[in-house]
């Protein structure tokens, strides 16, 4: 599951139980990536905190499966094979009755054509994430003039740098610690968007 140890839902006491009550799935199952926190429990907080935030809040104006779709170009181009797994499974739930198919999606990011399925206000947000998870230091406020041309307000601007710095954290955290998908349930999520005290994955 990971290259530290980690302590399992069984083994929890204390803060670590509390935060993986909240956390949990079907089962009492823990997402892998959440265990990998397990010895310092104050960190999978901070990292449910953020996730919640950038992707499952109400306040969000832009669509959680335009969301979902950044998050899965980004894990893409760092070969994050675990957060791609997980975030197809969640955009193929979210569009399971959409004429546009998260397969599509997939297929069009890996080859480099999402002009053929996305409108030009849809394409400038995916290249906005490209370019700031490959070449960051390169970026500069002609690409937020571009995302404004293409008909995005400055909040919608924030979400999308947001859910790419969130991605961009979580693949790094993945990778880093040689996290893997074994045991997980994939695609759950937490979905109570009004509440943002509610992580439990459904």
């Amino acid at each position: 599951m990971s290259w530290i140890k980690v302590i399992n839902y069984k083994e929890a006491t204390g803060r670590l139980k509390k935060l993986y009550d909240r956390v949990k799935g079907p089962n009492d199952n823990i997402d892998n990536v959440m265990e990998a926190h397990s010895l310092r429990p104050h960190t999978m907080g901070g990292h449910m905190s953020l996730y919640k935030a950038v992707l499952h809040n109400s306040n969000n104006m832009l669509d959680k499966w335009y969301l979902e779709t950044i998050g899965l170009c980004v894990s893409m181009i760092n070969k994050c094979s675990y957060c791609v797994e997980h975030h197809f499974r969640g955009l193929e739930r979210l569009l399971k009755n959409d004429k546009l198919s998260a397969q599509k999606i997939k297929e069009n990011l890996a080859s480099d054509s999402i002009e053929e399925i996305f409108d030009r206000r849809y394409v400038s947000g995916l290249v906005y994430a490209q370019k700031l998870s490959q070449s960051p230091p390169q970026s500069s406020e002609a690409d937020i003039k571009k995302l404004k041309e293409a008909g995005f307000t400055d909040g919608q601007i924030l979400e999308i740098n947001q859910v790419v710095s969130y991605f961009n954290y979580a693949n790094r955290t993945v990778l880093g610690l040689g996290i893997n998908a074994k045991g997980d349930i994939l695609g759950l999520s937490p979905n109570e968007s009004d509440d943002p005290d509610d992580w439990g994955h459904k």
